[in-house]
């Protein structure tokens, strides 16, 4: 009986399961309508919506194994933006700082490009 693991598969469901749960988070705590309200972007609940909505249907997609690639691109954009909006402003507090806010964005975007590149590795459980 082969009990092999797929890295891949693993990695797919831990990455929709980050994402599903932010995307909801977004739509059911009014304090993260707080905080994109303070971004200076302009519409931000309604940009929240959106990334929400993109998080979860991008999550979903990646956990029932659909349109993979296009779901990875789709959420590489939002954690580039999240990068951008949230993460470069914290600069001026020094680089240091600015890296230990971002760590969990970076590691998501890595995980998200190492999916999007689909490099198998295979983990077989000895008898």
């Amino acid at each position: 009986m082969d009990r092999s693991i797929s890295i891949l598969k693993f990695l797919k469901y831990t990455i929709a399961f980050v994402f599903l749960t932010s995307g909801l988070m977004k739509l059911v705590h009014t304090e993260l309508a707080d905080y994109f309200m303070n971004l200076g972007i302009p519409f931000p609940l309604e940009v929240m919506y959106i990334v929400a909505w993109i998080e979860i249907g991008c999550g979903a997609l990646l956990l029932l194994n659909k349109y993979t690639k296009l779901a990875t691109i789709a959420l590489m954009a939002v954690m580039i933006g999240a990068i951008i909006l949230t993460k470069l402003p914290v600069l001026n507090s020094g680089v240091i700082h600015a890296l230990f806010n971002a760590r969990l964005d970076i590691v998501m975007l890595i995980l998200l490009a190492v999916l999007y590149r689909n490099r198998v590795i295979i983990i077989k459980k000895t008898p």
